[in-house]
């Protein structure tokens, strides 16, 4: 029997226990009553009063935030809050208890009234069985509404109305659910308060790249202002000096020897044409060096499907001293202490001389005087402003857009980055002498594919012809003077070579032209990792 009761004493403590855990959720649950006193100061601030009965603690999500227009959002400010605890938006409050705060933003003036709209009771999150809403100001009321239910209910509220004096409104909504608004709408004379709504614009693209008379006027404004200045400063530093009264005509055999126009070398021609050190110029340099009988090329025999690939042998009794800047660098970068490498060998090792070689290039072409800066300097400097103001602008336009409609004024900045970054290319601006070397040079370019040769004696054509090829290397025209060379002699006959480049066994000088065509792809593509191509 003992155990019996015991038994029947635990179920029952056990019915206790789950009998009192919906009551007590129950009560969590349990509705408020809400009484609200509403104060329109001449301030155009609210005054609030809420008295809340009910027990334990609830949380009411003011609403501070709705739509205004299409490009602006309406805010409520609440502060000197008393008897709760407000965190962001959410105040938390245990009843019963007494609340005020004060509300800003809730007058809207409106022709000759002023509208005065607050969400008296909104956002609790227990139901709210009686809400009752007191409103009184500084002025006499016109009219009044007002709206229970979802916040965009037009339903009116269970009674609104004024007493005789029409100095207050009252309001009463009954049996509002969780979430649910009590909205009240009291109109008053023009200047009871000098309250206004805030409003804080609201993000969009749209609105924040409009288009209209300001932002298009100022943007074609900033454009013209920008881009213009950027012609005028290509205008002022970034052309080529004029020159008149020069005289171009180019005759560059002198005494049956071979005389460049102003005693320019290949690549020294390749930087002055495009001012630009590019992999062309030092190939057109290797065989220039050859022809002056600082190397010889070898061409390696080869079966059907073998790379093709050549042997540049050093000759010992070269005047290497005699060698320009950029010359003695490709000369040792070349050979590095050896007396003969493979141009095979040289790719993938040569590229980290490449930059030396095009720096003294560079370097030579301002000590010529043809250029008063070294023109990758000058583009890199230009070019990194442009994509400064670049950068610039798209912090400016991000900026403008953010907080204003003017979004399409930092394009501005944007477009006249870009024009100087593309522009830095063409900044570099060739001296008097330069210009002159240029005309000169192109004259040149224009005497050697015209055909007129037949003035240069036959004696001196091999070696005429050979040091005109270096050249044609850099005006693009390598096969056709290939063929002009391989006209000079050979006729065709097996073992025919040329001082400076040697052909394998079982070839002659009519393969001269497709060798030396595939020797200058091959090196450019050897001594750079990256090709790089230019055109004249």
């Amino acid at each position: 029997m003992t155990g019996i009761r015991l038994t029947l004493a635990l179920l029952g403590a056990a019915a206790l226990t789950l009998t009192a855990v919906p009551a007590h959720a129950s009560a969590a649950a349990a509705p408020i009553t809400d009484q609200v006193s509403l104060e329109l100061r001449k301030d155009g601030v609210l005054q609030v009063s809420e008295k809340i009965g009910g027990t334990g603690e609830v949380k009411r999500t003011f609403l501070t935030r709705t739509r205004y227009d299409d490009g602006n959002d309406r805010v409520y400010q609440i502060a000197n809050v008393k008897g709760g605890q407000l965190a962001g938006d959410v105040l938390t409050v245990k009843a019963p208890a007494t609340v005020t705060y004060e509300v800003k933003g809730t007058v809207t003036p409106s022709g000759g009234v002023e509208e005065l709209r607050w969400f008296a009771v909104n956002g609790w999150n227990v139901p709210v069985s009686k809400a009752t809403v007191k409103v009184t100001g500084a002025g006499m009321v016109q009219n009044l509404s007002c709206f229970a239910g979802e916040l965009t209910s037009a339903i009116g509220c269970t009674s609104a109305s004024m007493d005789h004096g029409a100095t207050q409104a009252d309001f009463e909504q009954e049996n509002l659910a969780p979430g649910e608004a009590l909205t009240v709408v009291v109109g008053y004379p023009k200047g009871t308060s000098s309250g206004t709504p805030i409003l804080e614009r609201r993000f969009s693209l749209a609105g924040a790249f409009t288009l209209n008379g300001i932002t298009g006027g100022a943007l074609a404004a900033l454009l013209v202002l920008m881009l213009g200045g950027i012609g005028l400063l290509y205008w002022t530093r970034g052309r080529d000096a004029r020159i008149a009264g020069q005289d171009n005509s180019i005759d560059p055999v002198q005494n049956g020897h071979f005389s460049p126009p102003d005693g320019v070398r290949p690549g020294q021609i390749g930087t002055l044409v495009d001012e630009q050190a590019d992999v062309v110029d030092v190939t057109a340099t290797i065989v220039d060096l050859a022809v002056r009988g600082y190397l010889r090329i070898d061409e390696r025999p080869r079966q059907a499907y073998d790379a093709p690939d050549w042997t540049l042998v050093r000759l010992p009794t070269a005047p290497v001293e005699a060698l320009l800047p950029y010359e003695k660098a490709l000369y040792d970068a070349v050979f590095e202490g050896r007396d003969a490498v493979l141009l095979s060998e040289l790719s993938g090792s040569f590229a980290k001389n490449l930059g030396k070689v095009r720096d003294e290039l560079y370097a030579d072409v301002v000590r010529q005087g043809w250029f008063a800066r070294r023109p990758d300097t000058e583009r890199t400097r230009w070019t990194t402003i442009g994509f400064v103001l670049i950068g610039a602008g798209i912090l400016a336009t991000v900026g403008l857009a953010w907080f204003t409609t003017y979004g399409l004024l930092g394009l501005a900045l944007i477009i006249a980055g870009a024009a100087l970054a593309v522009g830095g290319q063409f900044m570099p601006a060739k001296t008097a002498k330069g210009s002159a070397a240029l005309a000169h040079t192109l004259s040149f370019r224009q005497y050697l594919f015209s055909g007129e040769l037949a003035n240069v004696p036959e004696q001196h054509r091999v070696e005429l012809f050979s040091r005109y090829l270096p050249y044609a290397v850099i005006f693009d025209g390598v096969e056709h003077w290939s063929r002009v060379v391989a006209s000079v002699t050979g006729n065709g006959h097996q073992a025919d070579n040329l001082y400076w480049y040697h052909g394998p066994a079982e070839w002659d000088l009519s393969k001269f032209a497709g060798s030396m065509r595939t020797f200058t792809t091959t090196t450019s593509g050897a001594i750079s990792a990256t090709r790089q191509l230019r055109s004249l």
